[in-house]
C-alpha cells in the first residue's frame, strides 16, 4: 500500500505484509490459531519519518471483529531514513483458521513534523488447506 501525503510532501512510504501460519504455537482444538506477520515498512520519500503509533483490524472468519491501538510497533517508533526500510514481525491470534488484517501506523516527517496516516492494505490470515 502506498500513501502520498495530501499537503503535497514527499512522502511516499510502501508496506508489505508476509503473514504465516504458526502451527506449533497453535492449539486447533482449543480454538487457538497463532498468525505472525512480518511488515516492511520502506520510506521512499527525501524525509526521514518516525512510526508513531498503529491500529489493526482484525476481522475473524466468525465475524468477531478487534481493534488493536498502541504506540510505536513492537515497543518502538523507529525513526526511518530516506530510502531506508523498517522490517518487523508480530503475532495475531485467531479463534478460528481464517481471518483479515487491515489498518494503519501514524506517522511524522521530521523535516516538517507533519504527521500523515499510512494505510495498510488487508491481508489474510489463513491456516493450512483453507480456502476462505
Amino acid at each position: 500500500m502506498t500513501l502520498t501525503t495530501p499537503e503535497g510532501l514527499d512522502q511516499t512510504i510502501h508496506v508489505d505484509v508476509a503473514p504465516d501460519f504458526c502451527l506449533e504455537e497453535s492449539a486447533p482444538d482449543e480454538q487457538r490459531f497463532v498468525f505472525s506477520y512480518t511488515v516492511t515498512v520502506h520510506n521512499t520519500s527525501r524525509h526521514s519519518v518516525q512510526l508513531l503509533a498503529r491500529y489493526w483490524r482484525i476481522t475473524q472468519g466468525s465475524g468477531k471483529v478487534q481493534e488493536v491501538r498502541g504506540k510505536g510497533v513492537v515497543g518502538q517508533q523507529p525513526m526511518i531514513a530516506p530510502g531506508q526500510t523498517f522490517r518487523y514481525t508480530s503475532r495475531a491470534i485467531l479463534d478460528g483458521p481464517v481471518g483479515v488484517m487491515e489498518g494503519a501506523y501514524t506517522c511524522v516527517d521530521t523535516a516538517s513534523q507533519r504527521p500523515f496516516e499510512v494505510a495498510v492494505a488487508p491481508f489474510r490470515l489463513a491456516g493450512p488447506n483453507q480456502v476462505h
